[in-house]
């Protein structure tokens, strides 16, 4: 598949190309299909895309907004993802109630929400199970350990091809994540890298060969734009 990578001076410009390109995929998914599905990460990059977002004059009617990644807390944790999308964009948008696809937090394990979250993809679409949708466009970040959505090195979660939805894990805490092969099977992926501490993992993810395990970025293989600016791609601002 294909790989991009542009590079920009700063969070900024990356969020003002990243908001360019939200369009398009817009404007093609909105012609081809009246709907468009976007699959929205956790971080400081996005949440300025997302204030940016809350702009647009689009009918949030077609809109559907999905999670690739969510830590297990609730809504209201200053840690939880969709709380952060909500307060930057969701809330202020027109959003109807039924067009946000949170991932189930609430469930007494795990696992259990994962499943949930992967019927909920499933039924949306309208396949079956081992059938992968393809959403119209993923946006990812990039830790400074080269984990991405919440698959991070040598976790189980890298490993699971069998299904759309799994549990990950930091440090011993519960993630829920979108698999390799859903992200992978997306029209168009965006990751948005930004910031010195993550030159050294981009460097390693970038690079024709790699170890997969300790960069889980590798894996994401797909139709693929890189946003990085000047630090993360270690190059001076002209």
């Amino acid at each position: 598949m294909a790989r991009q990578v542009e590079i920009w001076n700063d969070r900024a410009e990356i969020a003002s190309r990243a908001l360019l390109l939200c369009q398009l995929a817009y404007d093609e998914a909105i012609a081809k299909s009246e709907r468009f599905t976007l699959v929205a990460a956790g971080g400081s990059t996005p949440r300025i895309l997302y204030e940016l977002l809350a702009k647009k004059d689009w009918d949030w009617s077609k809109v559907h907004v999905f999670w690739g990644d969510e830590r297990y807390v609730p809504v209201t944790d200053p840690l939880s993802n969709e709380g952060m999308t909500r307060k930057a964009w969701l809330d202020l948008v027109a959003i109807p109630v039924e067009n946000i696809h949170a991932v189930p937090t609430d469930a007494d394990e795990p696992a259990i929400a994962a499943a949930r979250y992967e019927q909920h993809i499933q039924e949306f679409f309208g396949i079956s199970e081992g059938e992968f949708p393809q959403f119209d466009l993923v946006l990812l970040g990039m830790g400074d350990d080269g984990h991405t959505a919440s698959l991070f090195p040598h976790t189980k979660a890298l490993k699971v091809s069998d299904h759309l939805v799994t549990v990950g894990e930091k440090d011993g805490q519960p993630r829920i994540t979108m698999t390799v092969p859903l992200i992978n099977q997306a029209k168009e992926i965006i990751f948005m890298i930004e910031g010195a501490a993550k030159a050294k993992a981009l460097k390693a993810v970038l690079a024709p060969n790699g170890d997969v395990n300790q960069y889980p970025s590798r894996l994401i293989t797909g139709n693929t734009i890189w946003l990085c600016d000047r630090t993360a791609m270690n190059q001076k601002q002209a």
